[in-house]
């Protein structure tokens, strides 16, 4: 609750001074004997462009429209300024179509960026035309300093673009790796069903001759198996898609290999502790089992890599209401003793929730009451 309020004032100091700056804008271009109505024109539409929520836009505001259309009118605006040398100009355009100018190079679409950048830029180093057109000494003095600026807003807008492509690839590198692995898995589960129908139709061909009356546990071991790999392709081919490269084979776990995830976690200063509910059954679907093993395993990976001063870790598994519930959760404090290079990329919880979604699940991971940290998966039975 801090944090939020602490972010909603420094947005209403934002407005706060923007708006100021514009009423100094306006006192300017009075001063300067030229009418206020361009400028207070340039600042509205401008400070609209700015302020409105990003949450609340409608779809013809795009980001080539809201940065282009205050540009236009701040150079509109100078051009009428040379000519009858009238309006000047303050802080807050300069800021406005600063903020624009960020705005174009980091969210507008690629094939405008350079356009809207431009047309932003130039807005910029035009505004010392208006007072000092007579004066070209000062005038390319201040055009210096906003080019200045212009390079500044340029650049770090620049890099907050590559950082949001490099996560925008990492995730789907991420999506896609975690897609192969269900492919491999979805493999061994198929090839686990087939394999017996395969055995138990071989037994059925020789009991017709020897035991005819048994026959009928067969076949039904036989319908049995394929319903379970027809439902295990059912729930987990949706996702499989550009998988033409060929997968890593990883061994699967299941419900009975979480205990011995948790007994290797455990070390003379970390507890660990598995409740398992009696209520969970053995013969869950082979892919929800090892997406539980799945989600224990990077829980507890987490555990090592973010909270090492964590003294104590439950993992719990429980089931109702046809539903499997599996949840890891310990009481660190953020600690560990760790290298920066050994904390991963960030992306481990990308991956476990493209699985689990997969198999019509939920997974939410945060932070517990008080302190510590909880990841909790939730998986159709």
């Amino acid at each position: 609750m801090k944090s939020v309020s602490a972010r909603g004032c420094a947005g209403g100091a934002g407005v706060g001074g923007l708006l100021a700056a514009a009423f100094v804008d306006v006192a300017y271009s009075n001063e300067g004997g030229g009418p206020s109505w361009p400028m207070a024109v340039t600042l509205l539409l401008g400070g609209a462009a700015v302020l409105w929520p990003a949450a609340r836009h409608p779809r013809w505001l795009t980001p080539q429209l809201r940065t282009t259309v205050p540009a236009l009118a701040s150079l509109a605006c100078t051009v009428d300024s040379v000519v009858r040398s009238g309006v000047l100009f303050g802080p807050a355009e300069l800021a406005i179509l600063l903020c624009l100018l960020f705005v174009a190079v980091r969210h507008c679409p690629r094939k405008w960026v350079v356009a809207c950048a431009v047309l932003d830029g130039s807005a910029v180093l035009a505004l010392p035309a208006r007072p000092f057109a007579g004066d070209r000494e000062t005038m390319f003095a201040f055009m210096f300093i906003g080019l200045v600026l212009v390079g500044l807003t340029v650049a770090f807008a620049a890099y907050l673009r590559s950082q949001d492509y490099r996560r925008t690839v990492a995730v789907s590198e991420t999506r896609r790796a975690e897609r192969l692995a269900i492919a491999a898995d979805l493999h061994d589960f198929v090839a686990h069903h087939v394999t017996g129908i395969l055995v138990q139709t071989q037994v059925a061909r020789m009991m017709t001759d020897t035991g005819p009356d048994e026959l009928d546990p067969v076949l039904a071991g036989i319908e049995r198996a394929a319903t379970e790999a027809l439902a295990s392709m059912r729930r987990t081919v949706g996702v499989l898609r550009d998988t033409d490269d060929a997968a890593d084979r990883r061994p699967v776990g299941d419900l009975a290999g979480i205990a011995g995830l948790v007994d290797g976690f455990a070390t003379p200063v970390q507890r660990a502790a598995l409740h398992r509910s009696p209520a969970v059954p053995e013969d869950l679907p082979h892919e929800i089992q090892a997406a539980a093993f799945r989600v224990v395993q990077e829980a507890l990976t987490n555990v090592r890599r973010h909270a090492g001063d964590a003294t104590q870790v439950t993992v719990a598994l429980r089931y109702e209401r046809s539903r499997l519930e599996v949840s890891v959760s310990d009481d660190g404090r953020g600690g560990s003793q760790l290298p920066a290079a050994a904390h991963g990329g960030g992306f481990g919880l990308v991956g476990l929730k493209e699985r689990v979604t997969a198999l019509g699940g939920e997974l939410h991971a945060g932070p517990r009451g008080g302190y510590g940290w909880e990841v909790r998966a939730v998986f159709p039975g």
